[in-house]
């Protein structure tokens, strides 16, 4: 796929919450465009908006004006289920909090969305095998949640969000429990996915010490973007 291809876009978008009289914008007027191949940081403190900004790229949440559009199709005119579809096949996640089945092996929690999908036996462990393979924990796969350090619980979720081949992945604070050289080993399997498999990657992160490895970074404030940075920008810096 071209790095010219647009993966998603937020055009002019925010969300206003209501608690009683009260109004909270939580995103304020953001506009983003994710090209295909491109790793994107979005910094800020707690509360600037970052979740609620990758909670609208994915359908999770609904704007309050602008538009998200996915693949050039606006988000708010899919149906509940064409949602449910593209979260399935295209839009893979990791959260702060691994979210992993205690019960289930390495192996099995990586396999579980081809499951749900419905992809046949061989097909499933073929890609969960090439997804243990791209997050270096093969000798691991036997292994449940409970057996395996933080670091290695991140990179589980991290091949089960890739194991459906999306074309974009969204990270909201995939390092917040992790110490730093952790938090640098899944950086850098965000930056090689994207090199090595034409991923798009936006993570919301507060760790400004890894944005070196981002192609662009926004910076949220009160629910805006009050700066954008290249990779350009900042090696000329």
């Amino acid at each position: 796929m071209s790095s010219l291809t647009r993966i998603v876009a937020a055009v002019d978008v925010g969300r206003v919450y209501r608690l009683g009289a009260e109004e909270i914008v939580a995103v304020n007027g953001v506009s983003l465009d994710v090209h295909a191949g491109k790793f994107i940081a979005v910094v800020g403190r707690s509360g600037s908006g970052k979740t609620t900004l990758l909670n609208l790229m994915a359908g999770l949440d609904q704007a309050t004006s602008g538009s998200v559009l996915f693949e050039e199709r606006d988000i708010a005119d899919m149906s509940e289920g064409e949602l449910i579809e593209l979260r399935r096949h295209k839009i893979g996640f990791v959260f702060q909090s691994f979210g992993l089945l205690p019960l289930l092996s390495a192996f099995e929690n990586i396999e579980l969305p081809l499951r749900i999908s419905g992809v046949g036996s061989r097909e499933r462990e073929q890609r969960t095998k090439e997804a243990l393979e791209m997050v270096g924990l093969v000798p691991r796969s036997r292994h449940r949640p409970y057996e395996l350090s933080g670091g290695e619980q991140q990179r589980v979720a991290i091949a089960r969000a890739m194991v459906i081949r999306p074309s974009l992945m969204l990270a909201d604070e995939p390092t917040g429990e992790l110490d730093s050289t952790n938090a640098r080993v899944i950086f850098g399997l965000f930056a090689e996915m994207v090199r090595n498999e034409g991923i798009s990657v936006v993570a919301a992160t507060h760790d400004s010490t890894l944005l070196n490895l981002a192609d662009e970074v926004l910076e949220m404030r009160d629910g805006r973007v009050v700066e954008r940075r290249t990779a350009v920008q900042r090696f000329r810096d």
